[in-house]
């Protein structure tokens, strides 16, 4: 059967979004919008899998449900709504329990990053929120998810698991009329330059709310000030600015200023160095700082504002959640069918 397009991605709400995070997802999610039926997910169910505190996990919430808004997300085009509040992603992570295979799981790298040397220690939903992800996309049969690299392997597994209920089911999909496949296979979006933000402190190191400096990242709240100062500040080498991509290989740092340019300005790295190569990187700084400001200090101003009135991001929350669930509970309805459940 032919799918309807339907993009669904989710952010964790962990506090401290930043430049990163809006290059390498945020972008992505305002141009999607343009050509798809979006579903933007604070994944706040996600974020308990390691501890949080309660009063910060709900002012995480709502500063990145405001951040979708002030970066250009539409809530009355779009569905912008906190997971939680849709118990179909709970429900139906628990069949994909029964159906993802224990090797698969242990194959993926993020639990083995994230739990560290005391695995034992990790909580199961640590382990297993791979399942819940595929839930998340799945519960909505969104055929398209935007990811970074770090996230490929988990789409993946979420594609095994669609495959493997469609496999181990298939007489009872095509007997309640759903043709040869229940679930699409969702596909990965990847686009655009700096999808993978470093460090303005090491350029190795990919940005992170967890880096002890707050040098490291620009935060989307920052005001212009801080921006600048930070850019300024921000790690480079002596030599000036090459005229051509291959130079940037060596030089990780200038390559992470560049790509940043790149992706603020909509140009290649390529455009970049046509216009700064062989410029000293203070100069280049100026016009980074310039861009930065232009482009970052209006939304850190309207994510301010929309954070001073917490009814309105709820109202956002609520009614996105309202209109989530319909869809949720309609994929829920036929996978109860299928898998043999008896419902009213």
């Amino acid at each position: 059967m032919a799918f309807k397009e339907r993009v669904f991605s989710g952010v964790q709400p962990t506090g401290n979004l930043h430049l990163g995070n809006y290059l390498g997802a945020i972008t992505k999610f305002v141009a999607l919008q343009e050509t798809y039926d979006c579903i933007y997910c604070v994944v706040d169910m996600h974020a308990i899998t390691v501890w949080q505190d309660p009063a910060e996990l709900s002012h995480a919430t709502r500063e990145v449900t405001a951040a979708f808004i002030a970066c250009g997300i539409d809530p009355k085009a779009q569905i912008i709504f906190n997971q939680s509040q849709v118990a179909e992603h709970a429900e139906l992570a628990w069949i994909f329990n029964c159906v993802a295979r224990l090797g698969w799981l242990n194959r993926m790298t993020q639990f083995k990053e994230k739990a560290g040397k005391d695995r034992e220690n990790s909580s199961v939903g640590l382990y297993a929120y791979p399942n819940l992800m595929a839930a998340d996309i799945l519960v909505y049969r969104a055929t398209h998810v935007p990811v970074g690299e770090d996230q490929k392997q988990h789409l993946e597994l979420a594609r095994d698991i669609a495959q493997k209920f469609n496999v181990d089911f298939a007489k009872s999909i095509h007997a309640h009329g759903f043709g040869e496949a229940f679930f699409p296979l969702p596909e990965p979006i990847i686009q655009g330059p700096a999808t993978r933000v470093m460090s303005l402190r090491d350029g190795t190191r990919k940005m992170s709310k967890s880096e002890p400096s707050d040098y490291s990242r620009i935060n989307l709240t920052d005001d212009a000030d801080a921006i600048a100062q930070k850019v300024r500040k921000a790690k480079t080498d002596p030599e000036p600015l090459p005229s051509e991509e291959k130079g940037l290989e060596p030089r990780p740092e200038a390559d992470n200023l560049v790509g940043i340019y790149a992706a603020l300005s909509g140009i290649t790295k390529a455009d970049v160095l046509r216009e700064f190569g062989g410029a000293q990187f203070s100069a280049f700084k100026v016009a980074l700082v310039d861009l930065s400001v232009a482009k970052l200090g209006p939304i850190g101003a309207e994510m301010k504002k929309l954070m001073q009135d917490p009814l309105y991001i709820d109202s956002v929350l609520a009614d996105g959640s309202q209109r989530a669930q319909v869809l949720a509970a309609e994929t829920m309805k036929a996978v109860k069918d299928i898998v043999g459940f008896v419902r009213r």
